[in-house]
């Protein structure tokens, strides 16, 4: 799973804000706020993370397991294809 190009995360007053950029702008009207996992999981995925690689990567940066991670990063993945931010 890949990010699309055209989204930049920014921190802006101490909150992780994925806003679109250059021609996105244009396309995606509006901002996401990112929890402190969101966030995580966002840089996953902007390296290319797939599904369980990013599952792996949240249960060895925090304390949660397994089955609960993959529920979380399954409908974090849904979300972004949803908004149309993923390739």
């Amino acid at each position: 799973m890949k990010i699309k190009k055209g989204f930049a995360k920014r921190n802006i007053a101490g909150s992780e804000i994925v806003v679109p950029i250059g021609k996105k702008a244009k396309e995606f009207n509006g901002m996401i706020t990112l929890n402190d996992s969101g966030s995580f999981l966002w840089d996953c995925f902007a390296k290319g993370a797939e599904i369980d690689e990013a599952v792996k990567a949240l249960t060895d940066e925090y304390y949660v397991d397994e089955p609960t991670a993959r529920k979380d990063v399954e409908a974090f993945a849904k979300m972004l294809k949803d908004n149309g931010l993923t390739e």
